[in-house]
Protein backbone atom coordinates (compact mmCIF):
# COMPACT_ATOMS: atom_id res chain seq x y z
CA UNK A 1 0.00 0.00 0.00
CA UNK A 2 1.34 3.33 -1.47
CA UNK A 3 2.23 6.09 1.67
CA UNK A 4 0.18 9.13 0.78
CA UNK A 5 0.82 10.97 3.78
CA UNK A 6 2.95 14.04 3.92
CA UNK A 7 6.52 14.76 5.15
CA UNK A 8 7.10 18.12 6.63
CA UNK A 9 9.68 20.67 6.58
CA UNK A 10 10.01 23.99 7.48
CA UNK A 11 12.88 25.87 5.44
CA UNK A 12 14.76 27.07 9.00
CA UNK A 13 16.73 30.70 8.62
CA UNK A 14 16.90 32.53 5.46
CA UNK A 15 20.21 33.59 6.48
CA UNK A 16 22.09 30.31 5.96
CA UNK A 17 22.87 27.49 3.12
CA UNK A 18 19.19 25.86 3.63
CA UNK A 19 17.69 26.53 0.15
CA UNK A 20 20.71 25.31 -1.41
CA UNK A 21 20.71 21.64 1.06
CA UNK A 22 16.52 21.65 -0.04
CA UNK A 23 17.23 22.14 -4.25
CA UNK A 24 20.23 19.78 -3.92
CA UNK A 25 18.26 17.04 -2.15
CA UNK A 26 15.26 17.92 -4.26
CA UNK A 27 17.92 16.98 -7.49
CA UNK A 28 18.18 13.14 -5.29
CA UNK A 29 14.46 12.81 -4.13
CA UNK A 30 12.17 9.87 -6.15
CA UNK A 31 9.24 11.02 -7.81
CA UNK A 32 6.89 9.18 -4.58
CA UNK A 33 8.99 11.00 -2.01
CA UNK A 34 8.70 14.65 -3.75
CA UNK A 35 4.99 14.08 -3.83
CA UNK A 36 5.05 13.75 -0.02
CA UNK A 37 6.92 16.98 0.86
CA UNK A 38 5.90 20.50 1.44
CA UNK A 39 7.75 23.19 2.23
CA UNK A 40 6.98 26.01 4.87
CA UNK A 41 9.04 28.68 4.10
CA UNK A 42 8.09 32.37 1.92
CA UNK A 43 7.41 31.71 -1.55
CA UNK A 44 8.95 34.46 -2.71
CA UNK A 45 12.17 34.15 -0.95
CA UNK A 46 12.64 30.52 -1.98
CA UNK A 47 11.86 32.20 -5.67
CA UNK A 48 14.37 34.84 -5.47
CA UNK A 49 16.89 32.69 -3.37
CA UNK A 50 17.06 29.46 -6.19
CA UNK A 51 17.21 32.87 -8.74
CA UNK A 52 20.15 34.52 -6.96
CA UNK A 53 22.02 30.92 -6.91
CA UNK A 54 20.87 30.15 -10.25
CA UNK A 55 19.54 27.03 -9.49
CA UNK A 56 16.33 25.47 -11.47
CA UNK A 57 13.56 24.34 -9.52
CA UNK A 58 9.30 24.41 -10.56
CA UNK A 59 8.29 26.06 -7.64
CA UNK A 60 4.51 25.99 -6.73
CA UNK A 61 2.50 28.06 -3.38
CA UNK A 62 0.30 26.21 -1.98
CA UNK A 63 -2.46 27.01 0.79
CA UNK A 64 -1.73 23.91 3.16
CA UNK A 65 -1.18 20.26 3.26
CA UNK A 66 -4.69 19.35 1.21
CA UNK A 67 -3.61 21.30 -1.46
CA UNK A 68 -2.26 18.82 -3.95
CA UNK A 69 0.84 19.35 -6.71
CA UNK A 70 2.25 17.65 -9.27
CA UNK A 71 5.46 15.39 -8.33
CA UNK A 72 8.37 17.83 -10.30
CA UNK A 73 7.02 21.03 -8.24
CA UNK A 74 8.08 22.03 -5.20
CA UNK A 75 5.44 22.82 -2.81
CA UNK A 76 5.70 26.12 -0.37
CA UNK A 77 3.35 26.59 2.12
CA UNK A 78 3.49 30.30 2.14
CA UNK A 79 4.37 32.27 5.51
CA UNK A 80 4.33 35.94 5.20
CA UNK A 81 8.21 37.34 5.32
CA UNK A 82 9.38 41.03 4.53
CA UNK A 83 12.48 41.37 3.16
CA UNK A 84 14.84 43.18 0.33
CA UNK A 85 18.00 41.23 0.19
CA UNK A 86 16.69 37.20 0.10
CA UNK A 87 19.77 36.25 1.63
CA UNK A 88 20.07 39.34 4.60
CA UNK A 89 17.40 39.37 6.04
CA UNK A 90 16.59 42.19 9.24
CA UNK A 91 16.57 40.31 12.63
CA UNK A 92 13.56 41.42 13.31
CA UNK A 93 11.18 40.48 10.54
CA UNK A 94 13.29 36.68 10.55
CA UNK A 95 12.54 36.18 14.25
CA UNK A 96 9.06 36.84 13.41
CA UNK A 97 9.10 34.72 10.51
CA UNK A 98 11.07 31.52 12.25
CA UNK A 99 8.57 31.30 15.03
CA UNK A 100 5.61 31.68 12.46
CA UNK A 101 7.42 28.86 10.82
CA UNK A 102 7.60 26.99 13.72
CA UNK A 103 4.67 27.03 14.85
CA UNK A 104 2.61 26.35 11.83
CA UNK A 105 5.10 23.12 11.51
CA UNK A 106 3.93 22.35 14.82
CA UNK A 107 0.36 22.83 14.43
CA UNK A 108 0.34 20.66 10.90
CA UNK A 109 2.51 18.16 12.71
CA UNK A 110 -0.22 16.94 14.35
CA UNK A 111 -2.39 16.04 11.75
CA UNK A 112 -2.77 12.72 11.40
CA UNK A 113 -2.02 12.86 7.51
CA UNK A 114 1.85 13.75 8.44
CA UNK A 115 4.31 11.30 8.49
CA UNK A 116 6.88 13.53 10.14
CA UNK A 117 8.95 17.15 10.37
CA UNK A 118 12.17 18.00 9.60
CA UNK A 119 13.45 21.70 10.22
CA UNK A 120 16.26 23.19 8.78
CA UNK A 121 19.21 24.96 10.42
CA UNK A 122 17.67 28.36 12.85
CA UNK A 123 20.00 30.54 13.96
CA UNK A 124 19.21 30.14 18.29
CA UNK A 125 19.41 33.61 18.71
CA UNK A 126 16.58 34.36 16.71
CA UNK A 127 13.95 32.00 19.22
CA UNK A 128 14.36 35.23 21.09
CA UNK A 129 14.65 33.31 24.93
CA UNK A 130 17.66 32.40 26.51
CA UNK A 131 19.59 29.26 26.44
CA UNK A 132 16.88 27.60 23.76
CA UNK A 133 16.95 25.19 20.67
CA UNK A 134 14.20 24.31 18.29
CA UNK A 135 14.57 20.74 20.33
CA UNK A 136 13.41 22.66 23.51
CA UNK A 137 10.41 25.13 21.67
CA UNK A 138 8.58 22.28 20.24
CA UNK A 139 8.82 20.22 23.20
CA UNK A 140 7.51 23.30 25.34
CA UNK A 141 4.84 23.66 22.79
CA UNK A 142 3.76 19.80 23.29
CA UNK A 143 3.67 20.63 27.12
CA UNK A 144 6.39 18.56 27.67
CA UNK A 145 7.52 17.68 31.30
CA UNK A 146 11.30 17.44 30.76
CA UNK A 147 11.32 13.81 28.89
CA UNK A 148 12.30 14.66 25.59
CA UNK A 149 15.42 13.74 24.44
CA UNK A 150 17.87 14.85 21.49
CA UNK A 151 19.01 12.00 20.03
CA UNK A 152 21.68 12.22 17.30
CA UNK A 153 21.35 9.18 15.59
CA UNK A 154 23.51 7.03 12.91
CA UNK A 155 23.25 3.13 12.19
CA UNK A 156 26.25 2.41 14.22
CA UNK A 157 25.75 4.86 17.46
CA UNK A 158 23.92 7.67 18.80
CA UNK A 159 24.58 10.17 21.79
CA UNK A 160 21.90 11.54 23.49
CA UNK A 161 23.20 14.99 26.06
CA UNK A 162 21.25 15.53 29.14
CA UNK A 163 21.71 18.95 29.21
CA UNK A 164 21.28 20.64 25.51
CA UNK A 165 22.09 24.39 24.97
CA UNK A 166 23.26 25.74 28.33
CA UNK A 167 26.74 27.53 28.91
CA UNK A 168 28.95 25.15 30.55
CA UNK A 169 28.67 27.42 33.91
CA UNK A 170 25.35 26.27 33.97
CA UNK A 171 25.52 22.69 33.02
CA UNK A 172 26.21 21.47 37.24
CA UNK A 173 22.82 23.45 38.61
CA UNK A 174 20.79 21.74 36.19
CA UNK A 175 21.74 18.52 36.24
CA UNK A 176 19.29 16.56 38.64
CA UNK A 177 18.49 12.38 39.00
CA UNK A 178 15.38 12.97 38.11
CA UNK A 179 16.24 14.68 34.47
CA UNK A 180 18.72 11.95 33.64
CA UNK A 181 15.99 9.17 34.54
CA UNK A 182 13.21 10.79 32.54
CA UNK A 183 15.37 11.11 29.33
CA UNK A 184 16.97 7.33 29.89
CA UNK A 185 13.41 6.35 30.07
CA UNK A 186 12.53 7.79 27.08
CA UNK A 187 15.33 6.42 25.13
CA UNK A 188 14.52 3.00 26.44
CA UNK A 189 10.63 3.18 25.09
CA UNK A 190 12.14 4.51 21.95
CA UNK A 191 14.50 1.58 20.94
CA UNK A 192 11.85 -0.95 21.83
CA UNK A 193 8.85 1.04 19.67
CA UNK A 194 11.14 1.89 16.39
CA UNK A 195 13.82 -1.17 16.75
CA UNK A 196 11.69 -3.72 18.73
CA UNK A 197 14.68 -4.29 21.42
CA UNK A 198 15.93 -3.12 24.35
CA UNK A 199 19.16 -0.71 24.19
CA UNK A 200 22.19 -0.60 25.81
CA UNK A 201 22.97 2.63 27.33
CA UNK A 202 26.30 3.84 28.32
CA UNK A 203 26.21 7.17 30.58
CA UNK A 204 29.13 9.66 31.16
CA UNK A 205 30.41 11.08 34.06
CA UNK A 206 30.62 14.99 33.94
CA UNK A 207 33.70 15.66 35.56
CA UNK A 208 37.40 14.94 34.40
CA UNK A 209 37.98 11.44 35.43
CA UNK A 210 34.82 11.09 37.01
CA UNK A 211 35.94 13.60 39.87
CA UNK A 212 37.78 9.86 41.29
CA UNK A 213 34.57 9.58 42.37
CA UNK A 214 34.40 11.53 45.10
CA UNK A 215 31.99 12.19 47.48
CA UNK A 216 30.15 15.57 47.03
CA UNK A 217 30.74 15.10 43.27
CA UNK A 218 27.88 15.14 40.85
CA UNK A 219 28.69 11.21 39.60
CA UNK A 220 28.54 10.33 43.56
CA UNK A 221 25.42 12.87 43.97
CA UNK A 222 23.39 12.77 40.99
CA UNK A 223 24.98 10.28 37.98
CA UNK A 224 25.35 6.85 40.06
CA UNK A 225 22.03 6.99 41.46
CA UNK A 226 20.35 8.24 38.16
CA UNK A 227 22.01 4.83 37.12
CA UNK A 228 21.10 2.56 39.55
CA UNK A 229 17.41 3.31 39.28
CA UNK A 230 17.54 3.56 36.07
CA UNK A 231 18.52 -0.41 36.26
CA UNK A 232 16.21 -1.31 38.85
CA UNK A 233 13.11 -0.43 35.67
CA UNK A 234 15.07 -3.11 33.95
CA UNK A 235 16.83 -0.96 31.64
CA UNK A 236 20.60 -2.02 30.31
CA UNK A 237 22.61 0.65 31.37
CA UNK A 238 25.96 1.00 33.42
CA UNK A 239 28.54 3.80 34.12
CA UNK A 240 29.61 6.33 34.91
CA UNK A 241 32.28 5.74 32.03
CA UNK A 242 34.98 7.94 32.12
CA UNK A 243 34.29 10.61 28.75
CA UNK A 244 37.49 11.10 27.70
CA UNK A 245 38.39 7.59 26.91
CA UNK A 246 34.85 5.54 25.69
CA UNK A 247 34.98 6.75 22.29
CA UNK A 248 38.19 5.39 21.55
CA UNK A 249 36.73 1.69 21.54
CA UNK A 250 34.26 0.84 24.26
CA UNK A 251 31.87 2.96 22.37
CA UNK A 252 31.05 -0.35 20.31
CA UNK A 253 29.40 -1.68 22.84
CA UNK A 254 26.69 0.39 23.26
CA UNK A 255 23.46 1.58 20.62
CA UNK A 256 23.97 4.73 22.88
CA UNK A 257 25.68 7.07 24.85
CA UNK A 258 24.57 9.54 27.28
CA UNK A 259 26.22 12.47 28.05
CA UNK A 260 25.62 15.26 30.80
CA UNK A 261 26.12 18.22 28.02
CA UNK A 262 25.97 19.27 24.43
CA UNK A 263 29.54 19.33 23.56
CA UNK A 264 30.93 16.18 25.52
CA UNK A 265 29.21 13.68 23.24
CA UNK A 266 28.45 15.68 20.10
CA UNK A 267 32.22 16.76 19.74
CA UNK A 268 33.60 13.21 19.22
CA UNK A 269 30.40 12.12 17.36
CA UNK A 270 30.86 14.75 14.23
CA UNK A 271 34.62 13.92 14.46
CA UNK A 272 33.81 10.23 14.03
CA UNK A 273 30.81 10.32 11.74
CA UNK A 274 30.10 13.38 10.06
CA UNK A 275 27.26 14.57 8.72
CA UNK A 276 26.45 11.01 8.49
CA UNK A 277 23.81 11.27 10.83
CA UNK A 278 20.21 13.18 12.05
CA UNK A 279 19.75 14.70 15.24
CA UNK A 280 15.94 12.98 16.13
CA UNK A 281 13.75 14.54 19.17
CA UNK A 282 12.42 11.79 21.11
CA UNK A 283 8.81 12.00 23.39
CA UNK A 284 7.10 14.77 21.22
CA UNK A 285 3.87 14.13 19.67
CA UNK A 286 4.96 13.58 17.01
CA UNK A 287 8.48 12.63 14.39
CA UNK A 288 10.52 15.64 14.52
CA UNK A 289 13.95 15.49 12.85
CA UNK A 290 16.89 18.13 11.46
CA UNK A 291 20.06 17.82 9.48
CA UNK A 292 23.36 17.57 12.06
CA UNK A 293 24.98 20.93 11.15
CA UNK A 294 24.11 24.63 11.38
CA UNK A 295 23.09 27.79 9.76
CA UNK A 296 26.86 27.90 7.63
CA UNK A 297 25.97 31.57 6.11
CA UNK A 298 29.68 31.64 5.49
CA UNK A 299 28.89 29.24 2.46
CA UNK A 300 26.45 30.74 1.28
CA UNK A 301 26.55 30.97 -2.45
CA UNK A 302 29.38 28.65 -2.49
CA UNK A 303 28.22 26.00 -3.46
CA UNK A 304 29.79 23.65 -1.11
CA UNK A 305 26.65 22.77 1.27
CA UNK A 306 26.81 18.97 2.53
CA UNK A 307 23.52 17.45 1.93
CA UNK A 308 24.46 14.05 3.46
CA UNK A 309 22.52 14.56 6.80
CA UNK A 310 19.47 15.98 5.16
CA UNK A 311 18.72 12.73 3.25
CA UNK A 312 19.19 11.30 6.31
CA UNK A 313 16.50 13.15 7.37
CA UNK A 314 14.29 12.00 4.67
CA UNK A 315 15.18 8.29 5.15
CA UNK A 316 14.32 8.76 9.14
CA UNK A 317 11.04 10.12 8.27
CA UNK A 318 9.69 7.73 5.54
CA UNK A 319 11.07 4.59 7.72
CA UNK A 320 10.05 5.61 11.14
CA UNK A 321 7.40 8.38 10.55
CA UNK A 322 3.41 7.47 11.48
Amino acid sequence: MINTKKILIIGGDPNSINSEIIFKSWKKLSKSTRKKIYVISNYELIKNQFKKLNYSINVQKVKDINDHASSNKLKIIDVHLNFKNPFKIATNHNRKFILKSLNLGHKLSLEKNVMGLINCSINKNLLNKKKIGVTEYLSAKCDNDGSEAMLIWNKRLAVCPITTHLDVKDISRNLTKKLIIKKIITIDKWFKKKFKKKVNIAVLGLNPHNAELREGSEEKKIIIPAIKKSKMKKINIDGPHVADTIFINNFKKYDVIVGMFHDQVLAPFKSMFKYNAVNITLGLKYLRVSPDHGTASNLIGKNKANINSFLQCVKIIEKFGR
